[in-house]
């Protein structure tokens, strides 16, 4: 490594940020006295039903709660199964067998990396009672595909939306529409509370069970009466989580508009350097080039493995020797072990399982530089050349 890459400051692959409007609201709020669920929480709440065009929502205290107490509001249980993606965060199957169904993974499209629909049909069983689809990087699937095959087989539809808070389908929010829509907040999140999460519902009865499922099933009356008729957890958001969404809410635009702006660079540069080093004939899979629904919270790459004499570790590593950052996401859930001893087999889904090997997260966040990019792309290719087999 030379004297120069050892003093260039480390990009990790996210950073979330904080103004010091967003820093002195929460100090307001933890000077109050009301920190737990309160004013702020109910501020959020409403702020974002705007955001969806009047939907219901209700807040959580993560992004997993907010996918289990969907399919809890849809009546999903033992002896059901729930169609969904191996490529995922595990939160998303996990979710499933929490709550005693079954999930069920369909084998996902090469370009966008999301469930490939077109084979979910053959996927459906009687037990079948619902799809939930994650939009892997932001990027919506076909919702008129989703809705489509959930009408003609009368299946709820829980979407995972983690990833995609700020994507658009044909102009409308991802949120805005559909049945049953879950969203992370968690610290990498284009819009984060530290931690957090919400769901958007579709009537007030579906908003007043997800309340009481986030808190122990409970419901109140008057001043001292106090019923529990579900079971329900401890899964309610904070005032102080609350009031950092509410700020990072406004300067959602300006995030999503820099995003865009990163991803741009980075398909020109990345594209500028493999040609530059005379690439052409590596298969380096870019993400798909949407810069209308996507909300770009990451810039992904396929490794072309079959054509390198090193993994996705090494990789991984001598980008690191680099200061730059990368993640995974994600690993072939049906490769874990619970899963594994579940009876899944990875080979069942060919175009997963070879994705999950070779996907690679880079940075992508507001806060970067516009150097940071051609330096990310240079080192990248630098190390594809070097390891390119002969």
């Amino acid at each position: 490594m030379s004297t120069t890459e050892n003093t260039l400051p480390f990009i990790p692959f996210t950073r979330p940020h904080f103004n010091q409007e967003t820093i002195d609201a929460v100090a307001e709020v933890l000077r109050s006295g009301w920190v737990t669920s309160g004013p702020k929480l109910a501020e959020f709440e409403a702020t974002l039903s705007d955001y969806f065009g009047g939907r219901p929502v209700r807040c959580f205290a993560n992004g997993t709660a907010t996918m289990k107490i969907a399919l809890q509001v849809a009546g999903i249980g033992a002896g059901d199964e729930v169609i969904t993606t191996p490529i995922s965060w595990v939160a998303t199957s996990n979710v499933i067998l929490s709550v005693g169904a079954t999930p069920v993974f369909v084998d996902i499209d090469p370009v966008t990396r999301n469930i490939d629909l077109n084979k979910v049909a053959a996927a459906i069983t009687p037990k079948t009672r619902a799809i939930m689809p994650v939009y892997l990087a932001g990027l919506p699937i076909n919702m008129d595909q989703l809705y489509g095959l959930a009408k003609q087989y009368q299946l709820r539809v829980i979407e995972d939306a983690a990833q995609a808070f700020g994507s658009q389908w044909k102009g409308q929010k991802i949120g805005s529409m559909g049945d049953l829509v879950s969203f992370s907040f968690q610290a990498n999140k284009n819009l984060s509370t530290v931690e957090g999460g919400c769901l958007v519902l579709n009537n007030a009865d579906e908003a007043r069970l997800a309340e009481k499922f986030r808190l122990q099933g409970l419901t109140r009356q008057g001043m001292d009466g106090m019923d529990v008729d579900v079971l329900g957890g401890k899964d309610n958001l904070t005032d102080v989580n609350a009031v950092i969404g509410l700020y990072q809410l406004k300067q959602l635009p300006a995030f999503q508009a820099r995003r865009s702006a990163l991803a741009k660079q980075y398909f020109d540069a990345i594209r500028h350097e493999m040609k530059s080093a005379d690439l052409g004939n590596l298969n380096l899979e870019l993400p798909v080039e949407n810069f209308t629904d996507s909300n770009w919270h990451m810039f992904q790459v396929v490794l072309p493995l079959e054509q390198l004499n090193v993994d996705r570790a090494q990789v991984m590593l001598e980008l690191k020797e680099l200061g730059i950052g990368t993640g995974v996401h994600y690993p072939l859930i049906t490769g874990f072990t619970l899963y594994q001893k579940l009876g899944y087999q990875a080979e069942v889904t060919p175009i997963a399982k070879r994705i999950g090997r070779s996907i690679l997260t880079l940075p992508l966040f507001p806060g970067m530089a516009d150097e940071d990019i051609g330096r990310i792309a240079k080192g990248l290719t630098g190390i594809l050349k070097k390891h390119r087999k002969n």
